[in-house]
């Protein structure tokens, strides 16, 4: 069977059994192209949340397939790969949030959509990567704990000065691989490329960067410019997708390293067999797991994300 083929068949079979195809951003080619929804996290679970079928298939990580469980908990949600995990999820969870609490009282916690859902039961407020600046320079609280990524973080800390950030150290083992170096060498291979990054790289990346913004950020504002030529500062997929959406201009990794092992789990058969079989894993969680982690969840959506 060839990729077309395969391809063929996946749209066939999910329409055929009503199936909605959710995938990240960071999904290779071959899997966006035979999705219902690509984009972030965030966006897709509310995509899911609308959508009438009531099967739903995540290629993505589990955070994602959890958040989807947890604004669709009547739905069947299922992760493409068992084995597919977010590292920077797994860095913080309750217990660790319970002695922050306690060592801060009076802080509030506010927690990156890249956390599990256990984690989000014990938070006060999350966030998106587009959605931290925004969300957090209108909360009441001043002190306020971030979590788990110290590099989004100072990122936010720096957007809003009024605010009193305490980080966490944590971050994306993926973004961590771009250094100041990279960016350094790629302006003096491509001196006309605008370079544009994601938030979770390293804050002297980010200082060097002409444009810094999440996953969806980054495409649309290379799409929308003027200019010919970028440098990408997120995960790899995001350079291919681009290149095939904007095909008259040239788009450049940052760095050859930049590549989620997790989201690479997931392959094109994996989707092809889910429709065929339903051959990936369910996502289930409690009652009242479902309602705690919404909790900070919808504190976000109040607060205009």
């Amino acid at each position: 069977m060839t990729v077309s083929q395969m391809q063929e068949e996946i749209v066939r079979l999910k329409r055929e059994k009503d199936i909605c195809i959710l995938a990240h951003s960071y999904q290779t080619r071959d899997i966006v192209e035979i999705a219902d929804f690509s984009g972030d996290s965030f966006g897709l679970s509310r995509k899911a949340a609308e959508v009438p079928q009531n099967t739903v298939l995540m290629c993505g990580v589990r955070f994602m397939a959890e958040t989807v469980k947890i604004l669709s908990p009547r739905k069947r949600v299922f992760l493409s790969h068992r084995d597919a995990g977010c590292p920077m999820a797994d860095q913080i969870d309750r217990d660790l949030v319970f002695q922050l609490k306690e060592k801060n009282p009076g802080y509030a916690v506010v927690c990156y959509i890249n956390t599990t859902a256990d984690t989000k039961t014990v938070c006060d407020v999350c966030v998106t990567s587009s959605s931290a600046v925004k969300i957090i320079s209108k909360m009441n609280q001043k002190d306020i704990i971030f979590i788990p990524d110290c590099n989004l973080g100072a990122y936010v800390a720096k957007k809003v000065p009024e605010k009193n950030i305490m980080l966490v150290r944590g971050g994306c083992p993926t973004h961590l691989r771009i250094t100041p170096r990279d960016v350094t060498r790629m302006r003096e291979l491509y001196p006309d490329a605008l370079v544009l990054v994601h938030p979770e790289c390293l804050p002297s990346v980010v200082e060097m960067a002409d444009y810094v913004g999440s996953t969806t950020g980054i495409m649309d504002y290379a799409k929308k410019s003027d200019n010919r030529e970028f440098i990408i500062g997120t995960e790899n997929s995001i350079v291919q997708h681009l290149q095939f959406d904007c095909p008259e201009k040239r788009f450049y990794p940052l760095s050859k390293d930049t590549v989620c092992h997790n989201m690479r789990l997931t392959t094109l058969s994996d989707v092809y067999n889910f429709v065929k079989t339903k051959a990936g894993e369910e996502i289930t969680l409690d009652e009242q797991t479902i309602a705690d982690s919404r909790r900070c969840i919808d504190e976000m959506l109040k607060l205009g994300a």
